[in-house]
């Protein structure tokens, strides 16, 4: 029997999957403070964590911004701006990693629909990346639920 491995979107929705009862600030918080034993599983939790709390939230968008050494995750609820934990370096440039391998993401600026089915029932969301010199940012806009 041949064994194969799941791909990066795959990883991602079985993430969503197996975390979707569960508190995602607390577990985004234990993801940001701890010391991750691998960075990309670890990077995948976190991404799935943020969406699945951006998605409970009716968020807007969910954003990863890196400028120089500054790192930022957030979520816009209607005219809010909440900060989620920011993770470790590391992590954030696992998600930001994941994220160009589940879009096939080639060049500085990538845009396009990504779909994750939930359970019973599936959204799509929009996803932007960009990267320039010192900066970088993931953002991605959900439906209005």
């Amino acid at each position: 029997m041949e064994l194969h491995d799941p791909t990066p979107h795959q990883k991602l929705i079985e993430m969503c999957d197996c975390y979707l009862d569960t508190n995602y600030q607390a577990n985004l918080r234990t993801v940001a403070t701890t010391t991750p034993a691998g960075i990309a599983e670890e990077s995948t939790r976190y991404l799935a964590l943020a969406l699945l709390h951006a998605i409970t939230e009716k968020a807007n968008n969910l954003s990863f911004k890196r400028k120089k050494e500054h790192l930022t995750v957030t979520i816009r609820v209607e005219d809010e701006k909440l900060s989620l934990p920011t993770p470790p370096k590391a992590i954030f440039d696992g998600v930001m990693a994941t994220m160009r391998t589940i879009l096939h993401a080639e060049g500085n600026k990538t845009a396009m629909p990504l779909a994750l089915g939930l359970r019973s029932g599936e959204i799509e969301v929009q996803v932007k990346l960009e990267q320039e010199k010192d900066k970088e940012s993931l953002k991605i806009k959900l439906p209005r639920l």
